[in-house]
């Protein structure tokens, strides 16, 4: 066991990253959690971390920390994860998924960390033909996937430089408790939930059959925190989720049954995405004997419960869009 080891946690008010300082404060790790709070929330972070007010693009910030707390494990999970924004957004893409992810792996070889676990993205692999594998060349369609494939690569070089031992996780479309409903930007799950709620139709890009396979938080966040204890699976890259997929119409099925409601859609125009994108696992079976225990219904349900306890989110506008050419209509509203 890793016990009483010191933590840094990125993200960790936010959706995954809070579910992780969850899984490792229960290992009796000391976790220290930094998050700019854009799009996570304070209460979601557990009583017993300390969450520092801040982002991973403060320079100075980051190197005061690991002067202070001289982390041994890093969790980056911070980032802002919407890849269809993120062809309008670039500037702002890179330098927080990127250069922000470039000065936590600075600080890191600088201070000695010992693993460095960062959470990628399936959409480094683009349009591959899925199933998708951890041995395929990825080929990112978006900023967010390009910068995300980036960061991998530079974690590469930094063992082979430096021998920053790292662990990168690949998640795809994870949802549940703590998911920011109110982003209409990403996350269709909690989007459709929030819809419902609103009394409003259910908005899908396209005809709705593309094909996610969509993963209950619970099922995911325990292998990522427990990951440090696994030697043989540092430097490695790992796809983590569920294997089966469904299309985005059958899951506004399943959402709408849940509250039961009629199901009422509008859709507007496809944008330009992969169409199907869902991965292969064995390679994390191999190693964690990672198995799912949340069929779709299951975990859909159990977020829903919460769901309608917070109740609806009111989404914000993203105030900073470098390119308006091609923006899709339903986000200038």
């Amino acid at each position: 066991m890793v016990n009483m080891k010191t933590v840094l946690v990125t993200g960790g008010a936010g959706f995954i990253g809070s579910h992780v300082v969850d899984e490792l404060i229960r290992l009796e790790n000391k976790v220290i959690v930094l998050d700019d709070l854009s799009g996570g929330f304070e209460e979601n972070v557990h009583k017993r971390a300390k969450l520092i007010k801040g982002s991973i693009t403060d320079l100075e910030l980051i190197e005061s920390l690991f002067v202070e707390y001289k982390f041994e494990y890093v969790f980056h999970l911070a980032a802002y994860a919407a890849e269809g924004l993120s062809h309008f957004i670039k500037r702002f893409n890179y330098e927080n998924n990127l250069i922000g992810s470039v000065n936590l792996i600075n600080a890191s070889v600088n201070h000695n960390v010992k693993c460095f676990v960062f959470t990628s993205s399936i959409a480094v692999y683009g349009a591959g033909q899925p199933p998708m594998t951890e041995d395929m060349i990825p080929a990112p369609e978006d900023p967010y996937g390009i910068a995300k494939y980036a960061v991998e690569q530079e974690l590469k070089v930094s063992n082979e430089m430096f021998g920053l031992n790292s662990i990168i996780f690949r998640p795809h479309n994870v949802y549940g408790e703590r998911q920011n409903i109110g982003d209409k930007y990403r996350n269709v799950v909690g989007i459709f939930m929030n819809q419902i709620m609103k009394g409003e139709p259910l908005t899908i890009f396209g005809d709705g059959a593309q094909a996610r396979a969509f993963t209950y938080i619970k099922d995911i966040s325990s292998v990522i925190a427990n990951s440090i204890l696994i030697k043989d699976a540092h430097n490695k890259i790992f796809n983590v989720g569920t294997d089966t997929p469904v299309t985005v119409n059958d899951l506004a099925e399943e959402v709408c049954k849940l509250f039961n409601v009629e199901k009422k859609t509008i859709h507007f125009e496809e944008r330009k995405e992969v169409k199907h994108a869902f991965s292969d696992h064995s390679k994390l079976r191999k190693y964690f004997g990672y198995q799912i225990r949340n069929s779709l219904s299951e975990g859909l349900d159990k977020m829903s419960k919460w769901v309608k306890e917070v109740g609806v989110r009111q989404s914000n506008d993203f105030k900073n869009i470098e390119i308006e050419k091609n923006l899709p209509k339903s986000w200038l509203t």
